[in-house]
């Protein structure tokens, strides 16, 4: 490959109360992908903000060049003016304008101030077309799924001359065919002589697109190893990350004795959910589950396989129209209409979705934690602000929550960290059943260790846990018992001795029969 398209040296940056990079080196070769990887928090996507001209100069220390010559961006404009274009983990299109719109919103062609939508339409199907994308330009984004918008601000990106493209965790909301097509598009455009900088946790994905990794850890450069040589595998890509060998992904599960005779802590029994705008069509069918104190149980499923329309609805009718189906508590039928009712009766939900439905983004770490349970530091009616901040320290320690204070806004945390907020937050409301959906979602590894760590710890506090993944190795190495759905039914039951990824995708694409179950599917959890 050709010398280096961009060299960041001795970069520094400083919020207040934090130092977020301190003296990161980034080198990358000419039409080359190269991956930034490390813990949430570890400084990546405020590296990228910084070449971006997101942080503008001035305001960080240390030198960027790119093509050889010195960058001074005081904006984004800026940057993108000189081919480099970043794609954030959010997205930015607005979903009620076209594809087109989209494309060339601020840099729209025109004529004499009118916009040329001839044009326009034109150019927006060459560019859709060149990412793989045949959708009509003057179909709206909010009429197409979250992959297909990743590629849609592909499209924008190359719309700008781009010369570097920078990805920051492009795949996190994707399913895996979505990911697959966005990988194959960033090894195509490779091809043309484009380079990447691809931020991202999902190692698997490094070590397939990438040619170069530069790990990064609290603020500092680490190393930069090339993808290809033997040595460099998951495990040594860990290692940079955090700082040790992790010789064990999971906590080693320590079986949790149950009361055989008790009544299970959460029995479902023929559940049934219509679609909330297609009342003909059930997105959950007749699905039964239990889940016993102390014990964690998985339900596995592909994408649309009804797993987080069934712990929505279960949980206040928060997804969909109820068609059916009883929740017992202890051997006892409860009622969980809604939210309060739920929650009334110890049972807690960790959405998949943290910045929608499981935070308050602009409000305070201590804000989102007490919420739940504001009754716990109110006196007379009113919140004890030295009781609320008490608590929320001590989740702060517990949790081990990397924030300044827990003063600092919920949404300035890593995704890791916003998530240990999630957990901290329900957690405080004391729950005895606590429902799991995609917890580690969109974050590193040693993030993920913690959450597992604090996920084992409240199963051996006896509590009761439903774990929602799509990630299969997690299931198997956290769960007691593993549940499989598909279109919406329970197609299988798997106890942990006898679950491999083999047995639980053959369940996950099974289509019609009664759910297959395990001799060992009744037998109690004991030492």
């Amino acid at each position: 490959m050709a010398g280096p398209v961009l060299e960041m040296r001795a970069i520094g940056k400083t919020f207040p109360g934090v130092t977020a990079l301190s003296d990161v080196t980034l080198t990358v070769g000419q039409g080359e992908v190269h991956a930034v990887c490390g813990e949430n928090g570890a400084g990546k996507s405020t590296l990228m903000k910084v070449l971006s001209g997101v942080h503008p100069y001035g305001s960080y220390q240390g030198d960027v060049l790119f093509e050889g010559e010195a960058c001074r961006f005081r904006d984004i404009r800026a940057s993108e003016r000189s081919g480099i274009v970043i794609i954030h983990q959010e997205l930015a299109l607005v979903p009620y304008l076209s594809l087109a719109e989209n494309l060339f919103l601020g840099n729209e062609h025109a004529r004499r101030g009118i916009v040329d939508w001839r044009e326009t339409l034109r150019h927006a199907t060459a560019l859709l077309r060149r990412v793989g994308l045949h959708d009509h330009p003057e179909t709206r984004v909010a009429d197409i799924g979250v992959g297909k918008q990743q590629l849609v601000e592909i499209a924008k990106a190359l719309s700008k001359s781009v010369k570097l493209l920078i990805l920051d965790e492009p795949t996190a909301a994707l399913n895996d065919e979505d990911s697959g097509k966005l990988l194959d598009l960033i090894l195509e455009l490779k091809t043309q002589g484009i380079t990447s900088i691809v931020i991202s946790h999902k190692l698997n994905e490094i070590r397939r697109v990438a040619d170069k990794v530069t790990i990064l850890r609290d603020g500092r450069s680490v190393e930069t190893l090339d993808v290809r040589a033997p040595g460099t595998t998951e495990e040594r890509i860990i290692a940079g990350m955090v700082g040790r060998d992790l010789d064990h992904r999971f906590p080693e599960r320590t079986p949790h004795r149950t009361a055989r005779d008790a009544p299970p802590a959460l029995e479902i029994r023929g559940w049934s959910v219509h679609h909330p705008i297609d009342r003909q069509r059930k997105v959950v069918d007749d699905v039964s589950v239990h889940v016993r104190r102390g014990e964690i149980v998985g339900i596995a499923g592909l994408m649309g396989a009804g797993r987080t329309e069934l712990a929505m609805n279960v949980f206040g009718r928060s997804y969909g129209r109820y068609a059916g189906g009883t929740v017992l508590k202890d051997g006892v039928e409860i009622r969980t209409r809604t939210v309060a009712e739920a929650v009334g009766h110890g049972i807690a939900y960790v959405t998949e979705d943290r910045k929608h439905y499981g935070l308050n983004l602009i409000d305070t770490v201590h804000r989102n934690i007490s919420l739940t349970a504001l009754h716990k530091v109110a006196r007379r009616g009113v919140v004890d602000e030295h009781e609320e901040r008490r608590v929320a320290e001590g989740f702060r320690r517990t949790m081990n929550i990397k924030a300044p204070t827990v003063f600092e806004p919920a949404g300035k945390l890593s995704g890791g960290n916003q998530q240990k907020v999630v957990l901290s937050k329900w957690i405080f409301a004391g729950p005895e059943v606590l429902i799991l959906d995609e917890p580690t979602r969109g974050i590193d590894v040693g993030a993920k260790y913690e959450i597992y760590t604090v996920i084992d710890r409240l199963a051996a506090e006896g509590k009761a846990v439903v774990f929602i993944s799509s990630e299969l190795p997690e299931l198997l190495g956290m769960c007691d018992r593993i549940y499989t759905m598909a279109a919406g039914r329970l197609t299988g039951e798997v106890p942990r001795a006898e679950a491999t990824q083999e047995v639980l995708m053959r369940l996950m694409t099974k289509d019609k029969g009664a759910p297959e179950r395990r001799p060992a599917d009744q037998e109690e959890v004991t030492p």
